[in-house]
């Protein structure tokens, strides 16, 4: 209203709310303090439960005045967010230490091989099998079958060693 310089009067009329509503200003209740302090609490501690099963395990604690709605609306009002969920750390090596990935250093140092799948207008899968150097990220190969086989990825594999130079290790 103050940016527009229009009297609350009118303001009002246009929008359709009675100034009443418009001046409301809701009271907090008495009782719901305690309760909105153990929400907040439980949600710091058991925030990744979210705000159904932080209700349920108040009312199992005693209390009796936390409704599903009522927590869920302090939820909204204090703003509490269920936190990301963290991706699990990939590891470098296996338990047994017999596998270990390498960052390639220099060319043909790391190959890399992936299959990509694609649908053709039939609807039927089309399988590539790409090979990659992974320092040049140079394609060595890409193999189109609708059935790729350990047979012809070792092929495959074996045409790149000839072709190209082979992984130096």
């Amino acid at each position: 209203m103050q940016k527009y310089s229009t009297s609350e009067r009118l303001a009002c009329e246009l929008v359709g709310l009675s100034r009443a509503a418009y001046r409301y200003m809701p009271l907090p209740r008495d009782d719901e303090t305690p309760l909105r302090a153990e929400v907040v609490r439980m949600a710091s501690t058991y925030g990744r439960y979210g705000y159904r099963f932080i209700a349920s395990m108040m009312r199992n604690a005693g209390w009796s005045q936390a409704t599903t709605s009522k927590v869920a609306r302090i939820w909204r009002e204090e703003e509490l967010k269920i936190p990301q969920k963290q991706p699990p750390r990939g590891r470098l090596w296996l338990n047994d230490g017999s596998c270990m990935r390498l960052s390639a250093t220099h060319p043909n140092h790391v190959w890399s091989y992936d299959f990509v799948f694609i649908r053709d207008a039939y609807g039927g899968k089309i399988r590539m099998l790409t090979m990659i150097d992974e320092y040049s990220r140079k394609c060595l190969t890409i193999h189109c079958a609708r059935r790729i086989g350990s047979v012809q990825v070792i092929e495959q594999l074996a045409n790149a060693m000839v072709i190209g130079n082979r992984p130096l290790g």
